[in-house]
């Protein structure tokens, strides 16, 4: 897809491009690190990378190297530190949770680091994991699920211009993607559907499936998960539809959908509900199949809240 801009026809990058682009400027221009394991050895993570200097390929360690990055951060350098499955978050997680965001409230001082963690869908059980509730939980992160061009510079831009670690939940399928996605407000809507993440592509199949038998439904896109401010954007179309559905990547139960959907009815004063993942492990092999909500789950969930 191209746009053109003063009579000049421009290219658009997609998200892989996008988070290419902004590592090699924070690389070669911004004295920034790279952090991660298997960064050239595998595909420069799904094309992600650039070649450049400022690239350190860590260990086989998956404790020991968010505690270099966290270091690195201390000392001003910003790294990027890229986890190339969310799962081994649950290693790692401990100068993240323990430290850096911490630092800063206790000490005064400052531990920024831009941690790039990368699900999956068609992994193993310890490959296809969607941590970011997790991370909610703690306080001192900064949370985002940037799936267009636009959101992932829009998340870049927030982290260079503060001083707090923030969490990247990014989702492999979506690399590819060049779209800007805009919200959906319809008159007549009977319910009010809010994505994040990777379902936010099968909520607007949903919205179209429903259409057609002659249900509307508001679409809201959720980008910032922490810290998640109320406003108009999103409050209104619910007052609209007195009904709404956070749907997510990640575990249903406990999870970010849930929390979110929780501000929004407090917020409102109507029933949200949540829908993710099924209370099992996440694994695209059978009988372990658990993926993000699709289409049609989400169809027969809105069917379901509509009765």
């Amino acid at each position: 897809r191209s746009t053109s801009i003063h009579g000049e026809i421009v290219e658009q990058k997609t998200l892989a491009e996008t988070i290419k682009e902004i590592s090699r400027k924070h690389l070669e221009e911004g004295n920034g690190l790279l952090l991660g394991q298997c960064i050239s050895a595998i595909g420069w993570v799904n094309g992600t990378v650039p070649n450049v200097r400022g690239i350190i390929e860590l260990s086989m360690t998956d404790v020991a190297g968010a505690g270099i990055a966290v270091g690195a951060a201390m000392v001003g350098r910003r790294p990027i530190f890229v986890v190339r499955f969310q799962d081994f978050m649950m290693l790692g997680s401990s100068p993240f949770v323990n430290y850096a965001a911490k630092v800063k409230e206790l000490h005064g001082k400052n531990a920024p680091v831009f941690i790039r963690s990368l699900a999956s869908e068609g992994m193993g059980p310890v490959h296809s994991g969607v941590l970011h509730s997790v991370f909610m939980h703690f306080p001192g992160f900064r949370i985002c699920s940037p799936i267009t061009p636009k959101e992932y510079e829009e998340a870049w831009q927030v982290f260079m211009e503060n001083d707090d670690p923030m969490y990247v939940s990014e989702h492999r399928p979506s690399f590819n993607n060049k779209e800007e996605l805009l919200d959906i407000v319809q008159k007549g809507a009977s319910i009010t559907l809010y994505g994040i993440s990777l379902p936010r592509f099968a909520m607007r199949e949903a919205a179209n499936m429903l259409d057609s038998e002659g249900i509307r439904c508001n679409v809201i896109d959720i980008l910032w998960l922490k810290p998640f401010e109320i406003t108009d954007r999103y409050v209104e179309p619910l007052k609209q539809t007195k009904i709404g559905l956070v749907i997510d990547s990640s575990f249903e139960i406990c999870g970010a959908a849930r929390s979110i959907a929780y501000e929004l009815s407090d917020a409102s004063g109507y029933p949200v509900k949540a829908l993710g993942l099924l209370d099992q492990t996440k694994c695209m092999c059978h009988p372990f199949r658990n993926e993000a909500p699709d289409a049609q789950r989400i169809y027969d969930a809105v069917i379901n809240i509509l009765k």
